[in-house]
Formats: structure tokens, C-alpha cells, sequence
């Protein structure tokens, strides 16, 4: 063995994540080949995952990107402020569905499982053609569903953020952040890395995009400016969420009209 490569390496050592399975196979490779090369990639690693690499690989070369490079110049972000939970599923039917045909591929991601469920069936009910994914499907169920939407024979994928990480299709031009992502223990403060990551679906390979979060509560407000404070990026807000013409202008400007 030559090389080891962590992909989604802060997941991958994480405490709650593999890092038993990852320190094992790193201990045999060492024990029946004498060590080889450890590369780790990832958008995002925290202070925890950094001292257990400095402790675990002595002398290594370390290339950080500044965190507020991290949100993609060609990705377009937007916030829409929605009064109640109907109007977020009115904006998807009436302004982005309208124009998300034209310019590629949509994943909206949701919190929970059951807003995947209810989500889906909603847009379905009302003659709508989208997919959704989430941890209760079956392994089989879930790779048939993201192969459809690989061959771009869906246009529309509902996900958990079983697929925040590490999904390539060039084709998705439009991430909606329908709930915003929040960590599981504290739900008042924003999953950063996670909202890097959702935002990485779109803009991939140098393609444009847009992203649009959905904003409800005064909590969704308050985690959303967390995270431009903590990206040092401002996100401009579409001024009306009912009106066609400020969703046109913003794919517009995102370059996708």
C-alpha cells in the first residue's frame, strides 16, 4: 500500500464519524507495510480533526483555503423571507419551478425525513415532477433514485443532507435551502460547514449557480445572519417573495437566464 486517501476527512475522523475504523486501517497499513502516504481533502475541518492530524501524521503539508473563499465566487446566494411554511412550497411551484426548467437541475434540501415526505407529496399531489431521498429508503430505492437524477431523467431531488457531501452533477444549477441547516444539539445556532457544503452542489466545475434560503421564523432570520457573519458574506434578500420579476432578476444575475 502506497497511498491512503480520506475523502470527507473531518467526517471520516470525527469521533461520531469513522475514526475507530479509519485509526484501525491506518494502524495495519502501518504494521504490514511499514506506513505509506496519507492524503486527507475536505471543504471543511475543525479544530478536532486538525490536532488529531498534527498528532497522527508527523510533518505533514497542511494547504488551507481562507474560510470566506470557501463560498464560490460563481455561486449566487439569496435569502427569501416566506410568512409561513405554504408559501415556502407556493414559491417552489410558482417561481422556482417556473424557471428552474430552463436553466438545469434543482436539490432542495430539508431537515428531517418527514419534511422529504410531506414535501414530495405535496409537489406530486399537485402534479409536480420531483424525487426525494432520505435515510428510511432502502440502499437499492436510494441508488435508484439518484441514478434517474444522475441521467437527468428527474430535474427535481428532495434530500436530507444525506447528500450535502460529495455529490457531483454538473447539471444542478439550483440548491434551495428550504429549512436551513442548524446544529442538531443547539438548533439556535447554524451547521456552517453543512451550509458550505449544500451550497457546493451547485457552481461545480466552474458552472453558475444560485442558492435560496428559505427564511420563516425569527430563529431562521438569526441563524441566517450567523452564518453571513461567520462567512463574512453578505446574502441579498429577493424583495418580494411573490413576485415572478424578482426571482427572474436573481437567476439573471447568477447568470442562469
Amino acid at each position: 500500500m502506497k497511498i491512503l486517501v480520506f475523502d470527507e476527512a473531518d467526517h471520516m475522523l470525527a469521533e461520531d464519524g469513522f475514526r475507530d475504523d479509519s485509526e484501525r486501517i491506518m494502524k495495519e497499513i502501518q504494521r504490514s507495510s511499514g506506513g505509506c502516504q496519507v492524503l486527507l481533502f475536505s471543504a471543511t475541518f475543525n479544530e478536532a480533526v486538525k490536532a488529531f492530524v498534527s498528532r497522527v501524521i508527523k510533518d505533514g503539508n497542511q494547504i488551507f483555503v481562507k474560510k470566506e473563499e470557501l463560498t464560490l465566487e460563481k455561486v449566487k446566494q439569496y435569502k427569501v423571507q416566506c410568512p409561513d411554511e405554504l408559501s415556502k412550497v407556493e414559491v417552489i411551484k410558482d417561481k422556482i419551478f417556473e424557471f428552474g426548467q430552463k436553466v438545469g437541475q434543482t436539490i432542495i434540501f430539508v431537515r428531517t425525513r418527514n419534511s422529504a415526505r410531506m414535501l414530495h407529496q405535496s409537489l406530486t399531489e399537485e402534479g409536480y415532477e420531483c424525487t426525494s431521498v432520505q435515510g428510511a429508503l432502502k440502499q437499492e430505492d436510494r441508488d435508484q433514485i439518484i441514478k434517474e437524477f444522475k441521467d437527468g431523467l428527474t430535474k427535481v431531488l428532495i434530500t436530507t443532507d444525506l447528500l450535502a457531501r460529495g455529490f457531483d452533477q454538473r447539471q444542478v444549477n439550483l440548491v434551495i435551502n428550504y429549512d436551513l441547516p442548524i446544529k442538531h444539539d443547539n438548533p439556535s445556532e447554524p451547521d456552517c460547514e453543512l451550509y458550505l457544503h449544500r451550497v457546493g452542489r451547485t457552481g461545480r466545475f466552474g458552472s453558475k449557480g444560485a442558492v435560496f434560503n428559505f427564511l420563516c421564523t425569527d430563529r431562521d432570520r438569526s441563524v441566517m445572519e450567523k452564518i453571513e457573519r461567520h462567512f463574512q458574506h453578505h446574502i441579498p434578500e429577493i424583495p418580494n417573495w411573490r413576485s415572478e420579476e424578482d426571482f427572474e432578476s436573481a437567476l439573471k444575475d447568477a447568470g442562469l437566464l
